[in-house]
């Protein structure tokens, strides 16, 4: 959004849509670092894409403690990453840059992350899945460590371990209510 409107002017001048995506993640970050519940989330959201001016938007951040975008890794690659599926799906697989740190969130929804083929941008990368009536799929390359930390309360979370000095290693940390963190270690698909 733009911060060089006049001050006067700013909450009636009409928003673009870059602006509501903006907003849309900005609140997503908020949700994802616990300052929103999952209902005040979803109001907030489809307010945002209901915005017509900066002052509708402005509204929906004023209480939250906005962070700057997360700093960069020597390769380029973000220090988080989030994969969020709420009464949906997120899929990542096929060649990417794991980050040192994903949150993962699966709400009614299912989060399937595929390593076998990533780039890992750290020596550990740690996963921190909230699956609450939904699932998270991790999927990991032998010769990778593994340390699952993760609690099922009314659901699963599959303690998996592997340790290969030397190798990248994931930490798998999180909770499972009435959900379900698998974790299964096999070869990319030829």
């Amino acid at each position: 959004m733009s911060d060089q409107l006049p001050d006067r002017n700013r909450s009636t001048v009409r928003a673009a849509d870059a602006d509501r995506n903006l907003v849309a993640q900005l609140l997503s970050d908020a949700f994802a670092n616990g300052q929103l519940t999952v209902t005040e989330y979803d109001e907030r959201t489809a307010a945002a894409y209901r915005a017509k001016t900066y002052g509708d938007l402005d509204l929906l951040t004023d209480d939250l403690a906005l962070a700057p975008p997360p700093p960069t890794t020597q390769t380029g690659a973000p220090q988080t990453d989030r994969a969020i599926a709420i009464m949906s799906g997120s899929v990542r697989k096929g060649e990417w840059t794991v980050a040192a740190r994903i949150d993962a969130l699966a709400f009614w929804g299912g989060v399937q992350l595929d390593l076998r083929r990533a780039t890992f941008s750290a020596q550990e990368t740690t996963i921190n899945c909230v699956a609450i009536m939904g699932g998270i799929e991790i999927t990991v390359p032998p010769g990778i460590g593994v340390e699952v930390r993760g609690t099922g309360i009314m659901g699963g979370f599959e303690h998996v371990s592997a340790t290969h000095p030397g190798a990248p290693r994931v930490v798998i940390t999180g909770l499972a209510f009435w959900g379900g963190v698998s974790v299964d270690i096999k070869a990319a698909e030829k």
